[in-house]
């Protein structure tokens, strides 16, 4: 049976999404990455937050360049609030303007309830639902009408995953305020939706406890008989990026091959 797709989907070649700016969180790697491509492959200019890895940085901007658009890459800790101002500096100098807001970093720590200590608590808060707040605060004044912003969840958020407690309680977190800035900036023609994910086939989750295990049940669940890829996530992130899905907003939009529906 298969269990992975290890070709990856074509850039699109229409250019829709001309002279727009985005900004990826985590946006060098896995899911952050592909949706980088996808959108430069759309003609938008795009600002890619990451925090380790420069190499990664600079071959990510490389390639976006490569598709003919404006690329920079800003380096910071998201899960800091401090960052968050220049970030947004970075960006509006460069650009001076943002269209797209996609939130994507996530970090957490996997344990079960009662072992969630102080610190894993503040590293999934952080980084993946205070975030989305605060950077969400610095980029709407750069927005123009018709902007957009699209947070990463999971199917943690709203069910029990074994060891995934307090990253999933941000998951939950990040969909509640989903919904709220979705109401609140709906006047200034913003939308604002997260894209919740199944078993995605990335390296962060290779490091969760039981992955193996975890991967055969997900592949007897779930219709397709495979996990799902980077670029299929990055395709709905996309779409809910463009003028065709202006008249969506405050949802949750679930992408996971079906394996929700036993």
């Amino acid at each position: 049976m298969q269990t992975t797709m290890t070709q990856l989907a074509p850039v699109p070649t229409r250019r829709d999404l001309e002279g727009k700016v985005a900004v990826i969180t985590g946006g060098t790697k896995g899911i952050g990455r592909a949706v980088a491509r996808k959108l430069a492959g759309r003609g938008c200019n795009v600002a890619v937050n990451y925090f380790r890895s420069r190499d990664a940085a600079s071959e990510t901007v490389a390639e976006l360049e490569g598709l003919g658009v404006r690329a920079v890459a800003v380096r910071g800790n998201i899960g800091n609030k401090d960052f968050h101002q220049k970030l947004f500096d970075e960006v509006a100098s460069a650009f001076d303007k943002v269209d797209i807001l996609v939130s994507n970093a996530a970090l957490g720590i996997y344990a079960n309830v009662m072992d969630v200590d102080e610190r894993a608590w503040d590293l999934s808060l952080h980084t993946n639902a205070e975030a989305l707040l605060f950077c969400a605060q610095k980029a709407v004044p750069l927005m123009p009408p018709g902007g957009k912003i699209v947070s990463m969840s999971s199917l943690g958020s709203t069910r029990y995953i074994p060891g995934y407690s307090a990253i999933g309680i941000s998951k939950a977190a990040i969909e509640t305020l989903t919904r709220y800035l979705a109401y609140e900036l709906a006047p200034k023609s913003i939308n604002v939706n997260a894209v919740s994910g199944g078993f995605i086939d990335t390296d962060a989750l290779k490091i969760f406890p039981n992955y193996d295990e975890m991967l055969r049940e997900v592949v007897r669940r779930t219709p397709f008989g495979r996990i799902g890829t980077p670029e299929e996530i990055a395709d709905v992130v996309v779409f809910l990026c463009t003028d065709a899905a202006r008249w969506i907003t405050g949802q949750i939009i679930i992408v996971d091959g079906g394996y929700t529906l036993t």
